[in-house]
C-alpha cells in the first residue's frame, strides 16, 4: 500500500538494513536489538509479520502482526492482533500509523479473518493513538484492562506503564 509519500510493505531482505537502522536510532519503548531479533525469528517462523512504512528507502515506522498474540481474550477468538506500532517523531501526524493499521487489515481480510484485535496504552504518551484506533473503529473489547497481556482483575496494584493496556478489536468488513 502506498501514498504519495511512503509504501506499507511487509519487512523483507530489500527492507531489513533500514528498518534495523531505525530500531538503533529510535529505541521503541526501550526494546533492545535481541528483542528485534526474536520478532524476526517469529517472523521467519509465520507467527508474525512485520509490516514497515518506508519514505525515500528509509524505515519511518512498524507494526507487528501478531497470529499468535498471546492475550488469552485474542488467543481464545482465534484474532491477530496489531503490536508495537511505532511511527518515528518526525513522521507522525501524516497518515503513517493509519496506512499501517489498514494494511494489516487488508492482509487479515486477504486471509480469511473477519476481526482484528489492538492494545493502547493507557497513559496520556498514548492519547494520539487512543484516538487513532477509536476513530478506525476499534472498541474496547470488554474484558477491561490488561497488564502484559494478562487480565487485572479488580483490587489488584499494576504500575502505569507500557505494559498497561485497553484492548480493543475491530469488525472487518
Amino acid at each position: 500500500m502506498q501514498d504519495s509519500s511512503h509504501n506499507i510493505e511487509m519487512l523483507d531482505t530489500q527492507t531489513l538494513a533500514s528498518f534495523q537502522d531505525m530500531i538503533e536510532q529510535h529505541k521503541f519503548f526501550g526494546n533492545d536489538r535481541t528483542y528485534y531479533d526474536r520478532c524476526l525469528e517469529r517472523q521467519d517462523a509465520h507467527e508474525m509479520d512485520i509490516v514497515v512504512a518506508v519514505r525515500n528507502q528509509k524505515t519511518i515506522g512498524y507494526g507487528l502482526l501478531n497470529w499468535q498474540p498471546k492475550y488469552a481474550y485474542f488467543k481464545k477468538q482465534a484474532l491477530p492482533e496489531i503490536q508495537d506500532l511505532n511511527v518515528v517523531t518526525m513522521h507522525r501526524r501524516q497518515g503513517v500509523g493509519r496506512a499501517l493499521i489498514t494494511f494489516c487489515e487488508q492482509v487479515v481480510l486477504q486471509k480469511g479473518g473477519g476481526e482484528m484485535g489492538i492494545g493502547v496504552g493507557l497513559d496520556s504518551s498514548f492519547g494520539a493513538a487512543q484516538r487513532l484506533y477509536t476513530k478506525m473503529g476499534y472498541i474496547p473489547d470488554g474484558q477491561g484492562i490488561s497488564y502484559d497481556r494478562k487480565q487485572v482483575t479488580v483490587g489488584e496494584f499494576r504500575p502505569i506503564d507500557d505494559n498497561l493496556c485497553l484492548m480493543m478489536t475491530k469488525k472487518l468488513k
